[in-house]
């Protein structure tokens, strides 16, 4: 589990030009910060938080596509902010923001307009045991589930699928999804089983599919049975929750006084929050066209009761359509910031490297309340732990974030 740097430990949040200098300074890794102007825009370069694998808290080690380290956003609470404020991600996909400051003590807000996004985070924000996880999964009628879609029988075995049926009758009861009345441990034995679904391993509730952190089509998946000349085995659905809760559990749960707030929807509307009630915002945004929302979670979604058809993902197929939604953004971030709050706004390299985000971010805060600080570049190295993508195990790859730095007024 990391520990809290010492600027939390003198639990003062740094000013814009000691942050900026402490990046120029940064050594920690062996290695010492590069700069350079491009086009106007300042870049700090160097390696700023580990590369290794399963670094973090364990209560990260939830499956998304496309989701930040938790050091990322670990890095700019622990220096931006001190415990008690509040941290905000508006697209907070697995709650990765969010599940880090409340495990430092600050305020954990969150929005996302992909509802399970709220299924994934607010479990994980609660006290739990795995003693009472234990407990409830014994109350569950596992006789009441039944096969009611034979296309899923593709990723899961029959007695298996009945089971799920059954927990899926046994969450609904208990934490509906209108978020009324919720039981915090029928919400994360949910969150848990959306994270089971279908993987590569015994610890999956399907047969070897790959990759875990989203679901293939049926189709793909019979091929996938076909070439290994296997069926769906069966799976102790009880004991795969508790397994997987253990390894989640193992480093404790976040802080039982952490406020925490979520929310779904656009990610630049926020009515629910206060003007200048903001400390610091800590985000990704989906990158253009790339993510396709309902083939990535269809079988997500049919647990969780969801009709992904519902869920209005924006897809931004030119440049000036997603600066246009990051500008909208912003102007929501700089209403919710609070005078000298700052964003960090993480972003990629797409289409080959054509397309660098961070400068169309760059001019989408053109006009509105904010110092444009720099852009801090993440360049590391890192061993691929998978062969998911057709990438041999051990092959060594490369990992940029780039974060535009800035500042509100």
């Amino acid at each position: 589990m990391n520990q809290l740097s010492i600027f939390d430990q003198v639990q003062c949040a740094a000013s814009a030009e000691t942050f900026i200098a402490d990046l120029g300074a940064f050594d920690q890794f062996g290695k010492k910060t590069a700069t350079e102007a491009v086009e106007g825009i300042p870049y700090l370069i160097n390696e700023f938080w580990t590369a290794g694998q399963r670094q973090a808290h364990s209560i990260h080690e939830v499956s998304y596509r496309a989701c930040f380290k938790a050091q990322l956003p670990e890095f700019f609470i622990s220096r931006l902010t001190k415990p008690g404020d509040v941290v905000f991600d508006p697209f907070m996909g697995r709650g990765t923001t969010p599940v880090q400051a409340a495990l430092m003590a600050r305020q954990a807000f969150g929005n996302d307009i992909n509802p399970l996004s709220v299924l994934l985070t607010r479990p994980r924000l609660r006290p739990i045991t795995l003693q009472e996880v234990a407990t409830a999964l014994n109350t569950v009628d596992w006789s009441r589930g039944e096969v009611i879609r034979d296309d899923l029988l593709a990723f899961y075995h029959p007695a298996t699928l009945a089971k799920l049926e059954a927990l899926r009758i046994w969450i609904g009861e208990r934490a509906p999804l209108d978020g009324s009345d919720v039981d915090p441990v029928a919400d994360w034995i949910r969150m848990v089983a959306i994270n089971r679904l279908s993987g590569h391993s015994p610890g999956f509730f399907s047969g070897r599919s790959m990759p875990p952190n989203q679901a293939v089509s049926v189709k793909a998946q019979l091929k996938i049975n076909e070439k290994l000349g296997v069926s769906p085995p069966e799976r102790d659905v009880a004991a795969v929750i508790l397994k997987k809760s253990k390894t989640l559990l193992k480093d404790g749960c976040a802080p039982s006084q952490v406020r925490s707030s979520l929310h779904t929807g656009a990610a630049w509307s926020a009515p629910s929050i206060a003007d200048a009630s903001v400390d610091l915002t800590v985000t990704s945004p989906p990158f253009l066209d790339i993510v396709q929302y309902a083939a990535d979670n269809w079988l997500r979604c049919w647990f969780a009761g969801i009709d992904p058809a519902t869920v209005a993902i924006d897809m931004h197929r030119t440049e000036d359509a997603w600066t246009a939604m990051v500008h909208r953004v912003l102007a929501e971030q700089a209403r919710i910031l609070r005078p000298g709050g700052y964003v960090a706004f993480e972003v990629g390299e797409v289409r080959n490297g054509k397309v660098l985000l961070e400068r169309l971010v760059w001019k989408a805060a053109e006009g509105l309340p904010f110092d444009r600080l720099g852009v801090m570049v993440n360049d590391q190295t890192f061993t691929k732990t998978a062969n998911c993508w057709g990438v041999a195990n051990g092959a060594k790859g490369t990992n940029t974030n780039r974060i535009v730095l800035l500042q509100r007024h």
